[in-house]
């Protein structure tokens, strides 16, 4: 019997038909309950769920940003700056844009962080943090992306450049409290230039002014950085100087300390070591440092308030990177200081067109010692021209002229005497010695050479060669193009065997010798400082220099002889140097006179004549011959280019480096040169760059390109 409750329907009396309606209608009406966000069943950050990066990837048609999703797990740590790791191809024709699984493992930088993807489809999700440090900020990818654009390079090149690799010891380290900024500096010997004390106070008070120093001689232009450096800071800004090499960084380095004391500026070179280094550069990253001298990787060193940059030595080879996008220090910090209306001082005891340009156009201010501070502090130089060194019987027996052989023996009754030779190694090529034409194998037109005063015989077949005579002249007398520094280190030896010998080359470079009597043999650039200056020099065989096939063979020749010039006393001291070269030649005369900027402007001026740069901008492009065709055919040039070629590229000589100048070993290349007047540098690179990018993403061979190539031949 069933009870009145179920005859009824229920306690209010419905049918059983109505409360399964009124269940149903509840369970609809009851708001579900909310579900996160997943991808392939992980959560994602509840906000900006998306992470765009760039993957360390530097070919051109994928320098663009990609789409990643980011797991809940990595939100926190995943912030724009920091390093990751992401999926990147999947094996297929396509471009992965990060919205398919599978690929290979690959670096990249979150650049920012997203509410969500312009692409429809699954994003793939970061694979994980390298580390939370943000090693790249708002202002260093900014000055990458216009380096990348200069140079027709893609930005992930140019961030390998920029953010040195992760040292995990050197992270882990905190790095030291920023200290307060220091006094204004005195001028100290800054007295000596005419708007010196001016430029300091200007730094000091907050200004930027921008300036083409050209130092005067001798071993004050380390002190007179540091006192610039200190300037800066003491308005409460950052400074980055950029040297050429670890020895003049050294010797900055011990300035910076005695101007500022210790912890107040870091060093980064490549002799430090990759943890130290790293723990340098995250010190300057952190705010805890605020000046900064290095070598050529050290142009984009995250200095906080960036309020001077400096380079010295702009002319010198190892400020030009040899890596993609290849860009130069100079116009590196040109970007920066155009970038963060900075301070700019470029600082040399020479002077490069470039330099001169930047004051002709009053970008620059000339910063420079007057003509009685020059004569003051600069050695006297004398001449010994190749007709002098024909009739000089000295000079015939053993290459030295009299005079030379005369300003050694003075040199060594008061201190060490320095002798630059062009090249390293032993013979490296004969010529005949009445009228210089190189001696080359009958059989094979291959360079003779004579090691270890054997018989000659051929650098490239290998077969001896008995009675040669010159074929322009008939002589039969040979001299050695260019001794290297060993033979002349030998030949001066045994001219003088009381004397002790030293050779400062690539294989060993001497940083400093002692004031005692010696004789000091060196390669361009190797120089060893000497305590209280050189006595003496010598610059041996100038024509060697003077005479190589490139565009700036006067200047590079200059700059290297006023370089070791000027670590010689001064003329009030006694100090003379001889220089082995045609006199009435431009370079010699700009030596004599101690005139480098005089040099600068003239050449510059013929350079505008002939529209080469720096008035015009340029780029080279090599390739094989049928690849620079199908290049040029699909390039959209500007309007006003000029395509100057091809002409075949070099082929190294056996056995030698490669030069960057040199087609690769066995095959045939070619190399236009691309040139533009003024304003339209950028668009030739636009240009280049999209046509480069265009043949990667067919699959098409490349091309090689250099925008403002240091050497044109």
């Amino acid at each position: 019997m069933s009870s009145e409750n179920e005859q009824s329907g229920g306690p209010g009396g419905e049918a059983p038909e109505q409360l399964a309606l009124i269940r149903e209608t509840v369970r609809k009406a009851k708001v579900p309950r909310a579900k996160p966000r997943t991808w392939r069943g992980a959560a994602l950050a509840k906000e900006l769920p998306v992470a765009r990066v760039l993957v360390n990837k530097g070919v051109l048609h994928l320098d663009k940003y990609f789409d990643y999703a980011v797991p809940e797990e990595l939100d926190e740590a995943a912030q724009p700056g920091v390093r990751v790791r992401v999926r990147f191809g999947a094996g297929n024709r396509n471009v992965h844009d990060g919205r398919r699984e599978g690929g290979g493992l690959i670096d990249g930088f979150v650049i920012e962080r997203l509410a969500k993807s312009d692409y429809e489809g699954t994003l793939a999700a970061l694979a994980g943090v390298v580390s939370d440090e943000p090693v790249l900020s708002p202002e260093l990818l900014g000055l990458a992306r216009a380096v990348a654009d200069r140079y027709a390079g893609s930005l992930a090149d140019v961030l390998q450049l920029a953010v040195p690799p992760r040292n995990a010891r050197a992270e882990s380290k905190p790095s030291p409290e920023p200290l307060p900024p220091p006094e204004a500096p005195a001028a100290g010997t800054w007295e000596r230039y005419a708007q010196g004390p001016g430029f300091l106070a200007a730094l000091a008070g907050g200004g930027a002014p921008r300036a083409v120093w050209t130092a005067l001689p001798g071993p004050h232009w380390p002190d007179e950085l540091a006192r610039v450096v200190a300037a800066a800071l003491a308005s409460g800004r950052g400074a980055l100087v950029v040297v050429p090499d670890g020895r003049s960084a050294a010797r900055v380095d011990a300035a910076l300390t005695g101007v500022l004391g210790e912890g107040r500026h870091a060093v980064l070179t490549a002799e430090a070591g990759p943890e130290k280094r790293y723990r340098q550069w995250l010190a300057v990253r952190r705010g805890a440092v605020r000046a900064v001298v290095g070598t050529r990787a050290a142009m984009f060193a995250p200095v906080k308030d960036l309020g001077l940059v400096v380079i010295w030595e702009d002319g010198d080879s190892s400020h030009s990177e040899p890596h993609a996008p290849l860009p130069h220090a100079r116009e590196v910090l040109l970007l920066r200081a155009a970038h963060d209306k900075c301070a700019f001082l470029l600082g040399s005891t020479s002077c490069t067109v470039e330099a001169a340009q930047l004051v002709e156009s009053g970008w620059a201010a000339p910063l420079a010692a007057g003509r009685d501070q020059v004569r003051a502090a600069a050695p006297l130089v004398r001449t010994v021209g190749d007709i002098d060194v024909a009739r000089d019987e000295a000079a015939r027996a053993a290459r030295l002229p009299s005079l030379a052989w005369e300003v050694v023996r003075n040199g060594l009754k008061t201190g060490p005497v320095l002798v630059q030779v062009p090249r390293r190694g032993y013979v490296p090529r004969l010529a005949c010695e009445r009228c210089r034409t190189p001696a080359r194998c009958v059989h094979c037109a291959g360079p003779l050479e004579a090691p270890d005063e054997r018989a000659l015989h051929c650098a490239w077949c290998g077969r001896g060669e008995a009675g040669w005579h010159c074929i322009e002249c008939g002589s039969n007398r040979l001299r050695a193009q260019i001794v290297g520094a060993r033979r002349t280190a030998e030949e001066l030896g045994r001219a003088f065997p009381a004397v002790p010998v030293r050779t400062s080359g690539r294989d060993h470079v001497l940083d400093t010798v002692p004031g005692q009597p010696a004789l000091v043999i060196s390669t361009p650039g190797a120089e060893p400082v000497a305590d209280g200056g050189y006595a003496a020099a010598l610059l041996l065989d100038g024509w060697a220099m003077l005479g190589r096939p490139d565009l700036r063979a006067g200047e590079e020749a200059l700059r290297r002889w006023i370089d070791a010039a000027s670590l010689v006393r001064g003329q009030g001291e006694g100090g003379t140097v001889v220089v082995v070269a045609e006199p009435t030649l431009r370079p010699v005369q700009a030596l004599v006179r101690w005139d480098p900027v005089g040099h600068a402007v003239r050449e510059l001026a013929e350079r505008a004549e002939l529209r080469f740069p720096p008035v015009s901008r340029m780029a080279a492009v090599s390739g094989r011959a049928e690849t620079l065709t199908e290049f040029l055919g699909a390039v959209e040039l500007p309007g006003d280019a000029e395509v100057l070629g091809p002409v075949p590229m070099p082929v190294a000589d056996p056995g030698r480096p490669r030069r960057p100048g040199d087609a690769p070993p066995g095959e045939s290349w070619e190399r236009v040169l691309l040139r533009v007047p003024p304003g339209s540098g950028a668009a030739l690179a636009a240009a280049l760059k999209s046509a480069q990018a265009a043949r990667l993403t067919r699959g098409d061979d490349p091309v090689r390109i250099r925008v403002d190539p240091p050497d044109i031949g």
